[in-house]
C-alpha cells in the first residue's frame, strides 16, 4: 500500500451540525466501478427508484440518530459528480464529506478512516452497493459495539441457510455443516482505535483482508456477528438490480410512497 491513508484529506460537501449523541462516523466506499454490473455508468449513479443506488443507502444513514458524520470516498474526478448527482437530491441533515479513493478497498477504507472527524469513537464502513440498509440494522449493529466492551466490532450478517460446499477445479472436496457460516454484509462497525491498529498492522505485514472485520480478526479483535436483515444485498450483477428495485419499491408503498416511477435506463 501507499502512504495514501496518512496524507488524504476530507473535503467538505455540506456544512452541517452534527446529531446531539451521535458517537459512529460512516464510510462509504464508492471507489468502484462495477464493470461486473455492465452498462456505462458507474454503479452509484445507476437509478433504482428515482433516485441513484448510493442515495437510498445515504437516506438510512441520515436517518440512523448514532450516525453524525458521512465520510464519501471516491475518485477526485468523482467529487463533484456524486456531491451534484447523489447527495444534492436528497435532504440530508448530517454533515458529509469527501476523501480520496485508493486502488484497493483496503486503501480506499483507509483513506475514508483517517478523513473521520476524531470526535467520533466508533466508524462504520459501507459498500454504495448497498442500497437495502435500513435506520434499524444500522443501530443493531453500533449497539452491539457500544454496549459490550469485550469485542472491538460487530458486522451485519445472516446465518447461512443454502448448503455449502468446499471445491477444487469444480469438484466438491466437502460439505462442511453449514451451521457455523455466516453470509457477511455492511455496515462493519468497529471502535476507532481497533480498526486504526489493525490498518496499521495491515500496513507493516502486508496483509490484504477481504473485508474491514478480517484486518481487525487479523490483529488479534474481537468481532461479533450480528443477524440483520437477509435482503440487504450487495447490487454486483444484473439480476440484483432488478431485486432490489422489487424490494425498494415494496417498501414504499407500504411506507405509503406508491410504486415507482422510474423510466431512466439501468
Amino acid at each position: 500500500m501507499s502512504g495514501l491513508g496518512t496524507s488524504c484529506e476530507a473535503r467538505p460537501c455540506r456544512d452541517l451540525v452534527a446529531k446531539d449523541g451521535a458517537d459512529t462516523c460512516v464510510v462509504i466506499a464508492a471507489g468502484g466501478k462495477g464493470t461486473r454490473l455492465g452498462g456505462k455508468q458507474y454503479k452509484q449513479f445507476i437509478s433504482i427508484c428515482g433516485l441513484p443506488m448510493m442515495s437510498w443507502a445515504l437516506i438510512a444513514f441520515d436517518h440512523a440518530p448514532s450516525v453524525g458524520h458521512i465520510v464519501i470516498v471516491c475518485a477526485d474526478d468523482r467529487v463533484d459528480e456524486i456531491a451534484q448527482t447523489v447527495v444534492a437530491p436528497v435532504s440530508l441533515s448530517t454533515p458529509v464529506s469527501f476523501a480520496t479513493s485508493g486502488s484497493t478497498r483496503q486503501e480506499s477504507c483507509l483513506s475514508g478512516l483517517n478523513a473521520a472527524p476524531a470526535q467520533y469513537r466508533f466508524v462504520a464502513f459501507h459498500d454504495a452497493a448497498r442500497p437495502l440498509i435500513t435506520v434499524e440494522a444500522i443501530e443493531k449493529v453500533i449497539a452491539a459495539v457500544r454496549t459490550d466492551e469485550d469485542i472491538d466490532g460487530a458486522i451485519a450478517a445472516t446465518p447461512a441457510i443454502d448448503t455449502i460446499k468446499l471445491v477444487e477445479d469444480e469438484v466438491i472436496v466437502a460439505t462442511p455443516d453449514r451451521s457455523a457460516y455466516w453470509t457477511v454484509q455492511t455496515p462493519q462497525v468497529f471502535r476507532r482505535e481497533a480498526i486504526a491498529a489493525a490498518h496499521e498492522q495491515a500496513l507493516l505485514t502486508g496483509f490484504v483482508g477481504t473485508d474491514d472485520a478480517s484486518l481487525v480478526e487479523m490483529n488479534g479483535g474481537c468481532v461479533r456477528c450480528v443477524d440483520t436483515q437477509r435482503d440487504n444485498l450487495k447490487v454486483t450483477v444484473p439480476e440484483d438490480l432488478i431485486i432490489a428495485e422489487a424490494i425498494l419499491e415494496h417498501r414504499l408503498v407500504i411506507a405509503g410512497y406508491g410504486p415507482c416511477d422510474d423510466e431512466e435506463e439501468a
